[in-house]
């Protein structure tokens, strides 16, 4: 697996979606806290903060199984395209629109639902090309993809402090999720297809030999 291209590809991917949900979920109180929302009682008492806190937990929890059920019916790559290009406008909504305490949580909830799927998705396409045998080891060599995505976070605190806002952040989040829809689409779908046909043709030939 590690001498394959589009296993690379995929990790390539996975850092780039991994860090930008990772820059909203380790500065979401900093950025809740300098939209001025953070403190606002929003429902039965609780603060913006802590009712967005809940929701994206229920939006991360329950994108693993959606998505994995969606990319079950229609295929992994249009799956990824689609999670990704809701999570790239999710991104730009925030940093556009979720100024507000409701339109905070909405947007960081739509941000936690377009990034929890990735744990679904990119096992079960490292499965689909590599095979079930060694699927855990594989599946755990892609999630060190997570720990380099992690390194990335902090550069979003230097562009914020550069910039001196948020929405520099997000729109450089936006255009990662973006990138990894073309990667999807028109890179690993392509790969995945043409190694599939090769293996077909291989089981065919062994199973008819030629004459």
């Amino acid at each position: 697996m590690l001498a394959s291209p589009v296993f690379w590809l995929l990790y390539v991917m996975f850092v780039l979606v991994s860090a930008s949900g990772l820059m909203v979920t380790a500065q979401i109180a900093v950025i809740a806290k300098d939209y001025g929302v953070d403190k606002t009682v929003l429902l039965f008492g609780a603060a913006t903060l802590i009712v967005a806190g809940i929701i994206d937990n229920l939006a991360n929890g329950g994108a693993r199984p959606f998505f994995g059920w969606v990319s079950d019916q229609i295929g992994r790559e249009f799956t990824m395209a689609i999670a990704f290009t809701a999570g790239g406008v999710a991104y730009w909504l925030l940093g556009s629109a979720g100024t507000t305490p409701w339109t905070f949580v909405i947007c960081a909830a739509l941000i936690f639902f377009t990034w929890g799927e990735i744990f679904s998705l990119f096992p079960s396409t490292c499965t689909d090309m590599f095979g079930p045998k060694y699927a855990t080891t594989n599946t755990s060599l892609l999630y060190t993809a997570k720990g380099v995505s992690a390194f990335v976070v902090p550069l979003a605190n230097l562009l914020k402090t550069y910039t001196g806002d948020w929405h520099a952040v997000f729109a450089v989040a936006s255009i990662m999720n973006f990138i990894v829809v073309a990667m999807a689409l028109f890179v690993v779908r392509p790969m995945r297809i043409s190694i599939s046909a090769s293996e077909n043709k291989n089981t065919v030939g062994h199973a008819h030999p030629a004459e």
